[in-house]
């Protein structure tokens, strides 16, 4: 037995994944476990995790790898500040101790963390070769095209290649400073939210507006070629030597300076938020029509983080030159842990692949799950009242009955996700055809932007039914947008003659969000678009089952999935969590394993006061 134990850390998204003779045994991120949103710490609770669901120690495992090589990043940092000396002396001074205190000597951090126990082989791999190997390898593909796009690893911001049976080759790339994903990270931070957190807000944002802006995007920020390639005017940016990402010429060109975080919404915001949408769907669709005829090749794998923005990746299905996609759940760094530990296995022990379907992420589901005895317990600590159901189908029939009724359902059941999504084992559920629904579920329980859309889980073979799904394409990761289908939609009084024919006023922008579009409204956003994630009986059959019930109860084969926590804070990790957000929202049912809480049912003494609740953590 090969145990192979791979890791990211100390930049973004810190994870743990552990593989065992070619097979994905678990993975997880660090946030979960520690409470801190994208922490980018050492993750030694995911490494824990990891290690406790193969029930191995740290001195059994075979190889640790790292997914990037931190001298050459240090390289691309040095050379970056040699080329704008002197503007970029603050930002030098900011990076600079941690570089010499820590991420120069990660052989050390890294055994150091382990507690000195781990004596084997350390090995570090490319980051946009950890990228590859993230999408490939757990891919149904015997073989494919490849193409990763992020901010930056090293030196690479995209990287193209081919990936055949144990091999993965890349072939092309783009370098530093020009980067899509920078680039989009730009107009999240300048209209108002995080960088590195809130670009699938921008993304959520886009349909509000028009695409005003996209030509002069074009004609001043970005010269894209014919193969997708491009080059920034840097003297738009500040990200190579400053500590923001947008200078003073930035500001000038669209009149004005960044949004203050929790700021109105304005429509230049979400007519910028349309325009950069649209760059880089331009950019995502020549670049992989590029690849295309490069390798002639029929199927592509995606991973890094503009993987994530489902919108882009939805075109590329139904108007790129590919016929089938499939992208890495945990397309972002945390994905990179994955990746490195495949690689090893594959590239440098030459080990062969295996090609699983429906894939080898065995439902992104990768992450620590509990017992019904262990969850019944934790509950009881917390002094909670629950029932206990002995059978799957009487527990997933009565879910299905609370759900019907209008009640909102935050699930705790299986393995936890790996990855930026629920998958609908750290849940909040509702029923979609409410035209209440959004708002409510947005403001009085996840506490978040009012604008913001839902995700549809739906069964998989009714998905053709209510959105555009083309030919028999799946979405079990929920990283594809798709249109609802006509026959399940309503025409906005105002929306006769097109939906968005024109920006809305920001101070519409709430009335806007509550119209009905379709007979599923909670999960229509205002462009008719949805992000679907599909479910089926091989990948989740707890789920599967839910959602069966559901359908027969109410003739709809569609539920609303959103993530189990509130804003600011990392999706529940465990029972103690996910009772917390329980009773710090309006959420009216929480199942936790084979254990069903009715919030009118806890003790008064138990209830969170929400504001006391919320002060526990920063709001992003």
């Amino acid at each position: 037995m090969t145990s192979i134990l791979g890791i990211s850390a100390f930049y973004h998204d810190s994870a743990a994944a552990l593989v065992i003779d070619g097979q994905i045994v678990a993975a997880a991120q660090e946030e979960r476990f520690s409470r801190i949103k994208h922490d980018a710490s050492f993750p030694k609770q995911a490494v824990d995790a990891c290690l406790q669901q193969a029930g191995l120690t740290i001195e059994q495992l075979d190889y640790v790898g790292f997914y990037e090589k931190p001298l050459l990043k240090f390289d691309r940092l040095l050379e970056t500040y040699l080329s704008f000396a002197p503007s970029g002396i603050r930002s030098y001074l900011t990076a600079m101790p941690q570089w010499i205190g820590q991420k120069l000597r990660l052989r050390r951090e890294i055994r150091r963390s382990l507690d000195d126990r781990f004596r084997r082989r350390l090995i570090f791999c490319e980051h946009h070769e950890s990228h590859a190997a993230s999408a490939f390898f757990p891919s149904p593909f015997e073989e494919a095209a490849i193409m990763t796009m992020d901010g930056v690893g090293e030196w690479a911001t995209s990287s193209l290649g081919v990936g055949r049976g144990r091999s993965i080759e890349l072939m092309q790339e783009l370098r530093f400073p020009h980067s899509l994903g920078l680039l989009y990270s730009a107009f999240t931070y300048y209209t108002g939210f995080r960088v590195n957190s809130g670009e699938y807000k921008l993304m959520g944002l886009a349909p509000y507006g028009q695409p005003r802006y996209a030509q002069l995007i074009r004609d001043k920020l970005i010269r894209i070629r014919d193969d997708g390639s491009f080059t920034l005017d840097l003297s738009y940016f500040n990200y190579c030597q400053g500590l923001t990402m947008t200078s003073r010429r930035f500001h000038q060109l669209f009149g004005r300076g960044p949004r203050p975080m929790e700021s109105r919404i304005e429509t230049l915001d979400m007519d910028l938020a349309a325009s950069i949408q649209e760059v880089t769907e331009e950019v995502v669709l020549k670049t992989a029509a590029h690849l295309h005829h490069k390798t002639g090749m029929s199927r592509l794998c995606l991973a890094g983080g503009v993987a994530l923005n489902c919108v882009a990746n939805g075109k590329l299905l139904r108007d790129g030159p590919f016929d089938e996609l499939w992208i890495q759940p945990a397309a972002g760094d945390a994905g990179g842990a994955l990746g490195v530990a495949l690689l090893i296995w594959h590239e440098l022990m030459q080990e062969p692949r295996r090609v699983t379907f429906p894939d080898a992420q065995a439902g992104s589901l990768l992450g620590p799950g509990f017992s019904p005895s262990d969850a019944a317990s934790r509950l009881q600590t917390l002094g909670a009242v629950f029932e206990t159901f002995d059978s799957e189908q009487q527990l997933a029939a009565t879910v299905a009955e609370k759900l019907a009724d209008g009640n909102v359902v935050g699930r705790f059941q299986g393995r936890m996700e790996f990855g930026p999504r629920a998958l609908g084992n750290r849940s909040i559920l509702g029923d979609p055809r409410s035209p209440k629904m959004q708002s409510v579920m947005n403001l009085k329980i996840k506490m978040r932007e009012s604008f913001r859309p839902f995700a549809p889980i739906v069964l998989r073979e009714y998905a053709q039914e209510f959105f555009d799904v083309p030919g028999d394409a799946e979405s079990p990761y929920m990283l594809l947008v798709f249109p609802v289908a006509d026959s399940h939609r309503c025409v906005a009084p105002d929306e006769e003659n097109g939906a968005n024919a024109g920006a809305p006023a920001p101070e519409a922008l709430l009335e806007r969000v509550n119209r009905q579009r379709s007979d599923i409204p909670a999960v229509t956003h205002v462009d008719y678009s949805a992000r679907v994630q599909t479910v089926d009986s091989v990948r989740n059959p707890p789920l599967e089952m839910l959602l069966r019930k559901f359908h027969q109860r109410t003739g709809c084969p569609v539920l609303i999935n959103t993530s189990f926590n509130v804003r600011g804070e990392p999706i529940v990790a465990t029972p103690e969590d996910a009772y917390r957000c329980f009773m710090a929202t309006d959420i009216d049912v929480l199942v936790v394993e084979k254990l069903v809480l009715l919030k009118a049912k806890q003790p008064h003494a138990n209830r969170i006061n929400t504001e006391q609740h919320l002060a526990s953590f920063a709001l992003d």
